[in-house]
């Protein structure tokens, strides 16, 4: 019987060492002179030296309490710690600031060696940091602070270091060590994809340095930091990495949609026309529009509609246009009538209040022989990631930079579909001539778990496959498959929220549902007008509470 990962006492130092590994081999060329000299140091030092620390690199902050690390597999900690205080990996004389003190003392402790500072002892902990931090604005060693408490107290020094690694290793630093537990355990399984020599997100010095920075100044906006400062130093990044590009042009991007929030217009508009990030001209349309300067606007959408940069830009477009035409004096433009839908208009009792309008619409149309599912975005996501699988998956150069990861780096970018687009015509294919059933049935199976951007394994079961493999017609699956191709960002979503089949008659129909004072979102009108184009049966179903003040 062959064992489990997580059986090994010392399973986290195995993951860890598994990343240097990694990075040796695939990031030889890209390791500063500091980070090959700790894989190198690393490497040589007693096991339990190297899990101590691989512990406190994966717990939480920098300083650590010696009486609070406490492992069967380490033994004692003072035997353990030497050799880092010696490479100065760990350092004892940290100096601390009384908040970070605060961050390592319990209330009790804080009590205890700054009694006489105390005026009120039943206070919260919280309200005695502000008078403690003015009349000791220094900083200074834990065992200076709290000579009483016999305590030694560890700051790691190389955590900026370690914090490099992961970067190199995951292509962000969201992700942490705690994917190796997540997959060991089954919570997560993923793809095994083929690593090329062009598979990693950082390809040179220079591109790591950008991303740390860039990491770094989106810190300092989050956190308040003055964003004109913060502005100069994204732009004045040198990136020549598409990847990087895109990092940057989204943060600006998420810039000046806080500005527009808290009405800082002009810095909103700046940001928007030097950002390149997929919806940015729309907004700058209509911060143009808020702040009166109706020409201006009106010039850009005029650009914009000779090019839309997608379908989603376009309908935001055609209500922009005459709206703008006509505060400029301009004759009235009628705008296109909506296609008529089909209704359905119900009057239903809340029955189940803690449960949605959906689950009532679902229970009340389901029949033994017309079951209805709410499925929502899920099942034609679904289908569409089954069958093309390997289109999704297909190991291009920066496509995927680790084992963790759910789905291709360049999935949103705009060329996604052009890179593959001969795999994706392969796969679509047996459309065409019946495979796909099979395919279909046999991915379910074979990848039932695996982490994919477009399967929903939670509500996908072998009744709801079988029932829409029988009752969709291919040519519907393609067009939305095709349809989803064209812009995955935005037509990913919105799709109608059941889906009703007649498995007998091998027919369906989708209804999206709308409970009382609810309107169609703009994704969701897109989906509409492109199933009645495609003559797909579809209803929208308008419910109203029967109960009064339901």
């Amino acid at each position: 019987m062959t064992a489990h990962p997580l059986d090994d006492p010392f399973y986290y130092l195995n993951n860890f060492m598994q990343v240097l590994d990694w990075l040796e081999h695939r990031y030889a060329d890209v390791l500063s002179v500091e980070e090959q000299s700790f894989l190198r140091d690393f490497k040589r030092l007693p096991r339990e030296t190297s899990a101590l620390l691989v512990r406190m690199v994966m717990r939480k902050g920098i300083h650590f309490r010696a009486s609070k690390l406490h492992y069967d597999e380490i033994g004692d900690i003072a035997t353990a710690v030497e050799p880092l205080l010696e490479m100065g990996w760990v350092d004892e004389h940290t100096p601390l600031s009384m908040e970070t003190l605060f961050e390592v003392l319990l209330k009790a402790e804080i009590l205890q060696c700054f009694s006489m500072a105390i005026d009120q002892p039943k206070g919260r902990k919280s309200d005695w940091l502000p008078a403690l931090s003015e009349r000791f604005p220094q900083a200074q060693r834990f065992t200076d602070w709290c000579p009483t408490l016999e305590e030694r107290l560890f700051s790691l020094t190389i955590m900026s270091l370690c914090d490099r690694l992961r970067l190199m290793f995951f292509g962000n630093l969201y992700q942490d060590w705690s994917e190796f537990v997540l997959a060991d355990l089954g919570v997560y399984i993923y793809e095994k994809v083929e690593f090329c020599a062009e598979s990693r997100g950082l390809r040179n010095r220079a591109d790591v340095d950008a991303c740390v920075l860039l990491h770094e100044y989106q810190q300092q906006f989050e956190s308040g930091a003055a964003l004109d400062e913060v502005v100069e130093r994204i732009s004045g990044l040198v990136l020549d990495n598409p990847w990087l590009q895109r990092r940057r042009a989204k943060l600006l991007f998420q810039m000046a949609q806080h500005c527009e929030r808290i009405a800082d217009f002009s810095t909103a508009l700046n940001l928007y026309r030097k950002c390149s990030y997929p919806g940015a001209r729309s907004r700058l349309i209509r911060v143009l529009e808020r702040c009166g300067e109706f020409q201006l606007a009106l010039e850009q959408a005029t650009l914009a509609e000779q090019a839309p940069e997608s379908a989603a830009e376009h309908q935001q477009l055609l209500r922009v246009l005459p709206r703008l035409r006509r505060k400029l004096g301009g004759p009235p433009i009628k705008r296109a009538s909506p296609r008529p839908m089909q209704r359905l208009d119900l009057q239903l009792p809340r029955s189940e209040p803690a449960l949605s309008v959906e689950f009532h619409v679902q229970a009340h149309l389901s029949q033994g022989m017309a079951p209805v599912h709410y499925v929502e975005n899920s099942l034609i996501n679904s289908l569409f990631g089954l069958l093309c699988w390997p289109a999704i998956f297909a190991p291009l150069p920066g496509a995927f930079f680790h084992p963790f990861q759910r789905g291709p780096v360049d999935l949103l970018n705009e060329d996604f579909h052009e890179r593959r687009a001969q795999l994706f015509q392969a796969c679509l294919a047996e459309l065409d001539d019946g495979r796909y059933r099979q395919t279909i049935r046999e991915r379910y199976t074979g990848k039932w778990g695996v982490q994919s951007p477009f399967v929903f394994w939670s509500v996908l079961s072998e009744e709801l496959l079988d029932q829409a493999l029988d009752c969709l017609p291919a040519e519907h699956l393609k067009h939305w498959f095709n349809r989803l191709l064209q812009d995955i960002k935005a037509n990913r979503a919105g799709m109608p929220d059941l889906i009703q089949f007649w498995p007998q008659e091998k027919t369906y129909r989708m209804i999206e549902v709308k409970g009382p004072g609810d309107r169609l979102q703009d994704n969701q009108v897109r989906w509409l007008e492109f199933c009645h184009e495609h003559q797909m049966p579809i209803a929208v179903c308008y419910v109203q509470w029967s109960e009064p003040g339901a």
